[in-house]
């Protein structure tokens, strides 16, 4: 492999409900709102690379009164010395590490659901993140 995996946390969590009128139409209407994956990343030293993959439920109508969700899970790699190439850089940080923590973040994610009383939250068990950057490469 050319990258090690040396550490994985939360680096953010906001979940907000504003109040009851909100909590019971979610529960009626989930299918409102959209799962949305944003990835970054910032270069800690020489081949050690932070990415921050953000899972957050978005709201596709304009209703005034709607939840925030979003959950930040940063990852710290450490690249090998062969990997010199940016474009295989660009791979490891938007599709190997992505896929290889998004379980993880998912579990969390419908935790924080099913503890604040959503017990049918729908959440994609894969993601194809090599689709994704070839569809943001097409753009």
């Amino acid at each position: 492999m050319n990258y090690k995996i040396i550490g994985k946390y939360i680096k953010d969590l906001d979940f907000k409900i504003p109040n009851p009128k909100t909590f019971y139409l979610l529960s009626k209407e989930i299918s409102n709102y959209k799962i949305n994956i944003d990835i970054k990343s910032n270069q800690i030293k020489q081949k050690l690379i932070e990415i921050e993959t953000s899972l957050s439920l978005l709201n596709k109508s304009d209703d005034l009164e709607k939840i925030n969700t979003k959950i930040v899970y940063s990852t710290i790699i450490e690249l090998s010395r062969e990997v010199k190439n940016k474009k295989e850089i660009e791979k490891i940080i938007l599709i190997k590490v992505p896929e290889e923590i998004y379980p993880e973040l998912r579990k969390i994610f419908i935790f924080i659901f099913e503890q604040s009383g959503f017990k049918d939250i729908k959440i994609s068990e894969k993601v194809n993140f090599q689709e994704l950057y070839n569809f943001k490469k097409t753009q």
